[in-house]
């Protein structure tokens, strides 16, 4: 524990050295913004109707991971810039060298390399549910048993506890920080590593929506970013995700029925 008694977020962000809090910040919206551009041109470039199924080759596979990669971290950048921030407050007052922006950096890389690894899964459950005649051309399930499966199993996820405890990780960044302290570059990168997998623990079940609204539908994706996001961040966002699980398990429920 690097800082004694856990400290208050909000006085540690604020007490962070401006120029320390624009870098971080400006870093991260760019990153952001740049992925969200890349989304854009590619599902600008794919009118409804217009899109052929592709043969998987692997270019195309490679396309499609490069893809799923990009969306990860323009999805799940905004939710963990809290705790980057956090972190680097945390490792200025901890560390004797006065430059957190290095560790900061290999933080942040630690956490992206596990939703890269993910976008590897993501890539390969497209190929095979493409395989299995299971999806459109517009990477949306044209199944509606599988449909249903995916919104009800989100659903259930909600109520797990695993869900509860990666959630938890998410949602106390002082905590997660200093109960994982390591210090150094390798240290932190081997932090965001832990903290990646936090929050894959709590948010993949989720992504599998992305076959239901659209992998390319911007609306849909946006969606699922900013309940990810209000679930980490917000005082009741875990019993509020617990809600938003019942109306899935219904849903799911309805649509099977149907």
């Amino acid at each position: 524990h690097p800082l004694g008694k856990a400290p208050d977020p909000m006085q540690l962000i604020k007490a962070m050295p401006r120029r320390d809090f624009l870098t971080i910040g400006i870093s991260l919206g760019g990153v952001t913004l740049l992925s969200w551009l890349y989304l854009f041109s590619m599902a600008s470039g794919m009118p409804m109707g217009a899109m052929q199924i592709q043969p998987w080759s692997a270019n195309y596979f490679l396309m499609m991971f490069l893809m799923w990669a990009i969306m990860m971290v323009g999805m799940m950048l905004p939710s963990v810039a809290p705790t980057v921030l956090i972190y680097a407050a945390i490792a200025r007052k901890a560390t004797t060298g006065n430059t957190p922006i290095a560790p900061t950096g290999a933080f942040v890389s630690g956490y992206v390399v596990i939703w890269i690894a993910f976008s590897l899964f993501a890539t390969t459950a497209q190929w095979g549910l493409d395989q299995a005649a299971l999806l459109s051309p517009m990477m949306v399930s044209n199944s509606v048993g599988l449909g249903a499966v995916l919104i009800a199993t989100a659903g259930v996820y909600q109520w797990l506890p695993i869900k509860d405890r990666c959630l938890q990780q998410c949602r106390s960044p002082v905590d997660f920080i200093t109960s994982h302290w390591r210090t150094g570059m390798i240290g932190a990168f081997r932090m965001g590593l832990s903290h990646g997998i936090f929050c894959l623990g709590c948010c993949w079940v989720l992504m599998g929506l992305l076959f239901v609204g659209g992998v390319m539908n911007l609306l849909w994706i946006a969606a699922i970013t900013l309940f990810v996001l209000l679930e980490k961040i917000l005082p009741l966002g875990d019993a509020g995700g617990r809600v938003i699980g019942l109306l899935m398990i219904a849903t799911g429920a309805v649509i099977a029925l149907i």
